[in-house]
C-alpha cells in the first residue's frame, strides 16, 4: 500500500531515527477505533509529510511553521479564500510579533494602528497604552490573504475547495483520494472532526457567548480599541484602515439582536448614528474550552480545535501563532509530547485573564469597582496589559496584584 511513497518518507527521515518513531510515522502503532476503515478501493493521491486540515489562520500558521522547518506541507480546506470570521480584528502587539516570527509581515497601510485599550461602562472610562509597540486593526480577510500568500511563497501546497472526509491509518481521505501523511494537523475549529476521528473527543467546554460583527463606514473617533461593558452584553470597537470601524457585540443571550445589544451603549450608538454599514453581518460563538490532550499518535490539534479562550482577551490568533511554532519544533524532534507540554504553557496566562474578565462580565458590582480602581490608578491598567501580553516578571505580577487589591478596597 505504501510502495514508492514509503521510499519518499524513508529518504526524508533521519537514518538514526529510533524504530518506535518510524513505526509512528507509518501509522503502524495502535490506531484509534474507526480509523483506517473503508479505505479499500480509494484512489491513491500524492504523499505529503504534513497534512493540515483547515486553512484558516491557525492552519496556515501551522503550515508556514512546518514548511520553515523543511517539511513538505499540504493544506486542505473545503472553503475558498478569503475565509472570513466574526472577530474583533484587533491584533495585539504580541500577536504581531508572532506573525513576524512566522515570517509574515503586514504593511501598516493595510490596517490602522491602535495605541492601547479603553474600558467604558455607564459611568467610568479608563484606558492604558501599550508600553513598547502598537496593535493593528486589520480586516480578517486581509490577514487571511497575507497568511495564504506567505504559505504559498514558502512552498506550501494549498488545496482549497477540497474536503477531508476521514482519516486512514496512513493518512487522510482528501477530495475522495487517500493522501498519505507523516503528520496530520487538525486546524478545523471548535467542532473539530479531526479530533473526533482520532479519538480525542469533544472539548471540555466551560462557557460560551454569542458574537455578532458589523463594519461601519465611519471615521474612527479613537486610536484605542474600546470595550464597552453593559448589563447583558459587551461591545468591542476596533479602528480599521479606510475610515472603517469593526464593531462586535457579544452576549450570553443567543436571541439578542445587534440592534437590541447596541441600545445598551448610548455613546457608541451616537458615534455610529447614520454611519453606513459596510459589510454583511456575521455571527460566531466565542467559548472557553480546553482538552486534556491535544495529540494522539501522529495527529495534533491547533487553534480552536485544540481549545479556545473567550474573545475578550484578544488572544485567539496570538495563541494559534505560538502554538504553530511549538508544534513545528515538536514535529522536527519527532515528539508530539513536547507540543502537549508547550501547549499547556502557552494557554496558561490567557486562560487566567479570560476567567478574570468573564468574572467581571458576570458580576456588575465587582466590575464597577474594578473599573473605578483602574481609573484611579492608570499605571495599574498598563501593568495588566503587560500581563496579558506575557511581558511580566514575578515582581511585576506581585506589584499589580497588590495595587489591584488596594483599589478594590478603596474604590
Amino acid at each position: 500500500m505504501l510502495d514508492g511513497n514509503l521510499k519518499f518518507f524513508a529518504h526524508r527521515a533521519s537514518p538514526s531515527a529510533p524504530r518506535h518513531l518510524i513505526e509512528t510515522v507509518w501509522g503502524t502503532v495502535n490506531a484509534p477505533a474507526g480509523i483506517g476503515q473503508g479505505d479499500g478501493g480509494l484512489r491513491m493521491g500524492l504523499a505529503t509529510e504534513v497534512l493540515v486540515v483547515g486553512g484558516g489562520p491557525a492552519g496556515l500558521a501551522a503550515a508556514i511553521a512546518a514548511r520553515r522547518k523543511g517539511f513538505q506541507v499540504t493544506v486542505a480546506d473545503g472553503a475558498k479564500p478569503p475565509i472570513d470570521k466574526a472577530c474583533g480584528e484587533g491584533l495585539m502587539p504580541h500577536t504581531l510579533a508572532g506573525l513576524r516570527d512566522l515570517g509574515v509581515i503586514v504593511s501598516p497601510n493595510e490596517g490602522r494602528f491602535f495605541v492601547g485599550i479603553r474600558f467604558l461602562d455607564e459611568s467610568t472610562s479608563t484606558e492604558a497604552k501599550f508600553l513598547r509597540e502598537y496593535g493593528l486593526g486589520l480586516r480578517r480577510t486581509i490577514l487571511h490573504q497575507k497568511l495564504a500568500e506567505a504559505a504559498e511563497e514558502c512552498g506550501v501546497n494549498l488545496s482549497w475547495d477540497t474536503r477531508v472526509t476521514g482519516l486512514s491509518s496512513s493518512g487522510a481521505i482528501v477530495g475522495g483520494k487517500l493522501i498519505q501523511a507523516r503528520w496530520i494537523i487538525g486546524a478545523d475549529g471548535l467542532h473539530s472532526r479531526i479530533a473526533r476521528w482520532s479519538g480525542l473527543g469533544a472539548h471540555n467546554q466551560r462557557s460560551a457567548r454569542f458574537a455578532q460583527r458589523r463594519h461601519y463606514r465611519v471615521k474612527p473617533w479613537t486610536d484605542f480599541v474600546e470595550i464597552y461593558w453593559g448589563r447583558k452584553s459587551q461591545a468591542y470597537v476596533t479602528p480599521l484602515a479606510g475610515n472603517e470601524a469593526c464593531v462586535v457585540l457579544i452576549s450570553r443571550d443567543a436571541k439578542m439582536t445587534f440592534e437590541e445589544a447596541l441600545q445598551e451603549f448610548p455613546k457608541l450608538a451616537a458615534s455610529l448614528y447614520k454611519a453606513e454599514v459596510s459589510s454583511l453581518q456575521r455571527g460566531a460563538v466565542t467559548a472557553m474550552c480546553g482538552r486534556d490532550r491535544v495529540y494522539r499518535g501522529n495527529v495534533a490539534l491547533i487553534g480552536d480545535a485544540s481549545g479556545s479562550v473567550d474573545a475578550i482577551t484578544g488572544e485567539g490568533l496570538g495563541l494559534s501563532f505560538r502554538q504553530a511554532l511549538a508544534l513545528a519544533d515538536a514535529m522536527q524532534n519527532g515528539a508530539l509530547g513536547k507540543y502537549q507540554l508547550a501547549h499547556r504553557q502557552i494557554a496558561r496566562r490567557p486562560n487566567f485573564m479570560a476567567r478574570l474578565l468573564l468574572l467581571l462580565d458576570r458580576a456588575a458590582p465587582l466590575r464597577r469597582r474594578v473599573l473605578r480602581g483602574l481609573a484611579n490608578d492608570p499605571g495599574l491598567f498598563g501593568r495588566l496589559l503587560e500581563l496579558n501580553g506575557g511581558e511580566v516578571s514575578p515582581a511585576t505580577l506581585a506589584d499589580a496584584s497588590a495595587r489591584l487589591g488596594w483599589q478594590l478596597l478603596t474604590a
